[in-house]
């Protein structure tokens, strides 16, 4: 049993509506140190909020440099941590599985985008999601996430339930449709078995309003790490 990954697969359960698992994304170990001492429970990387912090463009930071960064934030904190570590880098699941743990965290977003913009075949992506989860056990909760909202796709609704359920079925702890509105929450909740998680935009509804549109656990991608550069463009312009 790891109790670490068991405490932070706990925290998506048994949630009253409008109590959604809000996970603040730490690109670095300073932010991160932040995060835990306001009272977060656990933390959630954001892959393009660590690329930015490492001087990368989204989708482009080395598998290794980004495992770092995770290891230096899981370092820095005693919380559970999750890491967004993208498409997987085209690592085997045992080696993917193996380097994740290697830097503390208990949890992993795995997306089922591909490196040219599409979406990858779904059932094809729940094999390999099943054999992360052999390899993984109860060590890593699986946050699998949904693109259909950002690619193309006819019906991203259908789809994103359709994808669920492979995606559940193949061993995934939650999912994650990215980039789904507020109003199509009610449904994928009907229709999705487990927890649901979801990207708050800023300026967008608010936390307690996803909670009770449907959404588990919610996440902000690189937003918070962009309002943080935001202010230290206000401070530097301030100085000149």
């Amino acid at each position: 049993m790891n109790t670490e990954a068991d405490a932070f697969r706990a925290l998506h359960h048994d949630r009253s509506p409008g109590d959604a698992l809000v996970l603040p994304g730490p690109w670095d170990a300073a932010s991160a140190r932040v995060f835990e001492e306001t009272g977060f429970p656990a933390l959630a990387t954001p892959s393009a909020g660590v690329a930015a912090s490492l001087g990368y463009e989204d989708g482009a930071t080395p598998a290794d440099e980004m495992f770092a960064a995770v290891r230096r934030i899981v370092r820095s904190v005693s919380v559970p941590v999750s890491a967004d570590i993208e498409d997987g880098y085209g690592l085997a699941p045992k080696e993917l599985v193996e380097r994740l743990l290697e830097t503390g965290a208990v949890g992993c977003n795995l997306e089922d985008s591909t490196r040219d913009g599409g979406l990858k075949d779904p059932r094809a992506h729940a094999d390999w999601l099943s054999e992360v989860r052999a390899e993984a056990g109860g060590a890593v909760v699986l946050n699998a996430r949904i693109d259909t909202f950002i690619r193309t796709a006819a019906d991203p609704i259908t789809a994103a339930i359709e994808r669920a359920r492979l995606y559940v079925a193949a061993g995934a702890d939650c999912v994650y449709p990215i980039g789904a509105p507020i109003e199509a929450l009610p449904r994928l909740r009907a229709e999705i078995t487990g927890p649901i998680n979801v990207g708050a935009p800023p300026n967008g509804p608010s936390l307690r309003e996803w909670g009770e549109a449907g959404a588990t656990r919610i996440t902000f991608g690189p937003g918070l790490q962009r309002r943080a550069v935001a202010a230290v463009r206000e401070i530097a312009e301030g100085l000149l």
